[in-house]
């Protein structure tokens, strides 16, 4: 099995644990003193979820 399939299967997974983790950075943000990790958590939990259709945008070009 290759690795696009095995990024295809594991997308959802991706995507939830992605959300997940934006969602506990948003949350941290609210907090006045917690602002910049939060805002970093919630970047880093985009990346996360984006990864697999980065993945392909980038594996396509090469």
């Amino acid at each position: 099995m290759s690795l696009q399939l095995y990024l295809e299967i594991a997308g959802y997974a991706f995507n939830l644990i992605g959300l997940v983790v934006c969602l506990a950075g948003l949350t941290l943000v609210q907090r006045t003193r917690h602002r910049w990790p939060g805002y970093l958590l919630a970047v880093g939990g985009f990346l996360i979820a984006a990864f697999p259709a980065l993945y392909q945008m980038l594996a396509a070009t090469a």
